[in-house]
């Protein structure tokens, strides 16, 4: 019996199946040499925040904020745990002077299952350190 030139694509598809089979999450597909790929998917997040009837100035307001949170500066303890705090709380916005914050929940903690689950093989990301291979599951 011959080794797979890459074993890991047999562990790869068991773990997809399991994500998109049982646990119902949407498959993405393969992500590898994806352009534009990010650590925050905001055409997915911006969909999902409108079908809840948060404003196009509140979802630009939360994906900035949580564009914001990472700071290439800080510690990777630091950076989870600013990136944690808006998931878990929500992002805080003002759309316009004079009018209240208002809190944009990324993840619907309440309702699980209206969430959007979604599940990419070999998402790479390409930032200011060299290229991070992960094979990702994304909920957004």
């Amino acid at each position: 019996m011959t080794a797979s030139p890459h074993p890991e694509s047999a562990t790869q598809r068991r773990v997809i199946a399991l994500f998109r089979d049982e646990l119902s999450y949407r498959y993405l597909g393969n992500w590898t040499d994806r352009l534009g790929n990010s650590n925050v998917e905001e055409a997915i997040l911006t969909a999902r925040l409108a079908k809840y009837g948060y404003t196009a100035a509140q979802i630009a307001k939360a994906l900035h904020g949580l564009r914001s949170a990472y700071n290439p500066n800080h510690k990777l303890y630091d950076n989870n745990k600013a990136i944690y705090g808006l998931l878990y709380y929500g992002v805080k916005v003002k759309t316009e002077a004079g009018h209240d914050t208002d809190t944009v929940h990324l993840i619907n903690w309440a309702h699980p299952n209206d969430n959007d689950f979604a599940i990419a093989r070999q998402q790479s990301v390409v930032s200011g350190y060299p290229q991070k291979r992960h094979a990702a599951g994304d909920a957004a």
